[in-house]
């Protein structure tokens, strides 16, 4: 759970809660009524285009409770990936990238040391944006040429909704500071223009610096595996949304999550 204000994000709420909360909310502004003329209850839509949706149910019969992802949506990670892959800089793009990656990585050490837990959860707020960014000026271009993607666009929507789940994982288990969550509105605000404007000087400069971000993002969770194993940080229960998304035993641990989004940047750096 994360409360903020004593309130817990939205995002992460169950069907079921929402259920509940969005009922609680008609309760306080209609005096406590919750009841048609007729006598019956006011039906509580979850969705967020008002309509109803289907009723989805896991494989073994029981309600699906998540409202941002559907069981086929869901994978089991390839733990066998190569995480040791290097794409060595040989042109100038390619070294800007590089560096470009490798002078960001100094501040962020710096600023969080070894809180992996709330580092983790601060990168995937700025992880998530350059899929985005891609997806959408392919889209726009596929609009203004009259042509086909090639299926790009839906793998670079796909990978930033894949970075976006890590970040709803990790919101579970972290507990980020004031200033941290202050520091979200600055990062991704200057982040996000920068890769734009990158991305439409040179998309190949912008998938490169995406691609050493992801090998920095390896080295960041290695080390998180670290510090679970030597006991510095606690490793507590899988939150039950890292069980449903990654296919995992209902009796994983952090440990368990952190190994699948390592196995999962490295698949984004291979792409």
């Amino acid at each position: 759970k994360f409360p903020v204000m004593g309130v817990r994000w939205r995002s992460s709420l169950t069907l079921g809660e929402k259920e509940q909360v969005n009922g609680s909310s008609a309760a306080a502004a209609g005096g406590g009524d919750n009841k048609r003329e007729d006598g019956g209850n006011k039906e509580v839509v979850a969705s967020y285009w008002g309509i109803k949706g289907e009723e989805v149910k896991k494989e073994d019969g029981t309600p699906w409770k998540w409202n941002c992802f559907r069981p086929w949506e869901t994978y089991q990670a390839d733990l066998t990936i190569d995480l040791k892959k290097h794409h060595v800089p040989t042109t100038f793009l390619d070294k800007l990238a590089y560096w470009t990656v490798k002078s960001l990585r100094f501040p962020t050490d710096v600023f969080f040391q070894r809180r992996y837990g709330c580092r983790a959860m601060m990168l995937e707020t700025v992880a998530a944006v350059p899929g985005m960014v891609g997806g959408m000026l392919l889209h726009c271009k596929s609009l203004r040429r009259f042509e086909h993607s090639g299926g790009w666009i839906k793998t670079l929507l796909d990978e930033a909704e894949n970075e976006r789940m890590h970040l709803m994982t990790f919101m579970e288990v972290s507990q980020p500071r004031w200033y941290e969550r202050a520091l979200v509105f600055t990062v991704q605000g200057v982040f996000f223009n920068a890769y734009f404007l990158a991305y439409l000087a040179s998309p190949k400069l912008a998938h490169r610096v995406v691609g050493y971000l992801e090998e920095e993002a390896i080295h960041s969770y290695t080390e998180f595996l670290k510090e679970l194993d030597k006991g510095t940080i606690e490793n507590v229960p899988a939150p039950a949304i890292a069980i449903d998304y990654w296919r995992l035993p209902a009796d994983s641990t952090l440990r368990d999550v952190v190994m699948v989004v390592r196995a999962d940047e490295a698949h984004h750096r291979d792409v």
